[in-house]
């Protein structure tokens, strides 16, 4: 009889040390999914708590598409013949007399090698005056300079060539083969040929981002939409500036995963299902399937339509909780995307929490039976 009564006082003792190192700081990942919840109801400005299924993976996808203005779309490509202000012209000015106005003694041909596009796009011709070149073809310009010069010498025949010069160019930056600035001309009018031009993409294809920049007016595309979509091969205009780099966004993964990181993205879309796996999968002996969090600053209109509400304005802290242990849990997971700078935190299982507290117990009692006995 005393023997079950020790037996019971030390089994009470067992349980009431044990109620005691629980409640300590043993050493864990983060807050458990309850301590989560339960936070969430009680603390005045909580974020949101939303458990994440169909409607509100659609409705959390909503993120406008990477795309060029409809401006730099809607106009048409540089004539491949058109003069800019910069180029260089040649000009051979035939006269139907000897000792002409242009020519030298005894001939009837003046040539001018190098005759220079202002900046305002105009070119100076003896005899013809200021001539506006800039956006017009060689055969209009001639056509011009004839119409000036018939007047003081009879039938001119004149010949206008496109010499190399500094005319319609774009600069090229970023992960290209070859960084710097490149003419406009036949094979390079539109973005994929100039970025061609430059030697392609030194990064990977599959996340390069592709940045226009056109005076104040600014679009970027990734460059794999550039094969599908022909509309984003877009026409170049002087001046534009093209810059090419790596997708930067990233995600912080935390908890029982197999990493703890902060994970770029590797590709333009990224589900829940996709960020767990990029982050090692779930640590089968630490993960709570049914605790995964995705937490980020939501924009009012998309945490309005979430919540069912019209009251919010700016950004949100939302929580979206996964349940893969749900009939549907892996397909909402599989549905719901990733935006830059979330963080996905995955919770360890309450079973783990208790191990600890057995371990944190039972290992001082241990070291101290073994001290005893070695006394003895």
């Amino acid at each position: 009889m005393k023997q079950s009564a020790s037996r019971g006082v030390k089994l009470v003792a067992l349980l009431a040390t044990t109620a005691i190192v629980a409640g300590c700081a043993l050493p864990r990942s983060g807050p458990t999914r309850s301590e989560i919840l339960a936070g969430a109801e009680q603390t005045v400005g909580a974020p949101f708590i939303v458990a994440v299924d169909d409607r509100i993976a659609r409705t959390t996808s909503v993120e406008p598409k990477l795309t060029f203005p409809a401006a730099f779309r809607n106009i048409g490509l540089l004539g491949p013949d058109t003069i800019n202000a910069g180029d260089t012209l040649g000009l051979t000015i035939y006269e139907n007399v000897n000792d002409g106005l242009l020519a030298g003694t005894g001939q009837n041909m003046a040539v001018l090698e190098t005759v220079q596009v202002d900046g305002q796009g105009f070119i100076f011709v003896p005899y013809a005056g200021r001539i506006r070149a800039a956006g017009n073809t060689p055969e209009a310009l001639r056509q011009l300079i004839t119409a000036q010069l018939e007047t003081q010498t009879p039938d001119p025949q004149v010949q206008v060539r496109r010499i190399a010069g500094d005319g319609a160019a774009v600069a090229i930056m970023g992960d290209v083969g070859g960084q710097g600035v490149y003419p406009i001309e036949r094979p390079t009018r539109t973005l994929a040929g100039m970025l061609a031009r430059a030697g392609g993409i030194s990064t990977e294809p599959e996340t390069a981002l592709v940045t226009v920049i056109r005076g104040a007016t600014e679009g970027t595309a990734w460059l794999n939409d550039l094969y599908t979509d022909p509309s984003l091969d877009i026409p170049l205009r002087d001046g534009d500036r093209i810059v090419v780099k790596q997708d930067e966004r990233t995600f912080v993964a935390l908890g029982a995963t197999g990493g703890q990181a902060r994970v770029p993205f590797g590709k333009p879309e990224v589900t829940a299902l996709d960020a767990i796996a990029q982050a090692g999968g779930l640590n089968t002996n630490l993960a709570d399937p049914k605790g995964i969090f995705v937490m980020r600053n939501e924009r009012a209109e998309i945490a309005n339509a979430v919540l069912g509400r019209s009251d919010l304005v700016g950004d949100q802290r939302m929580v979206y909780v996964l349940d893969l242990t749900q009939p549907n849990g892996m397909f909402f997971a599989r549905e719901f995307l990733i935006r830059d700078r979330d963080t996905v935190y995955v919770t360890q299982a309450p079973y783990v929490q208790w191990q600890k507290t057995l371990s944190a117990l039972t290992g001082p009692l241990s070291t101290a039976n073994t001290v005893n006995n070695t006394l003895n």
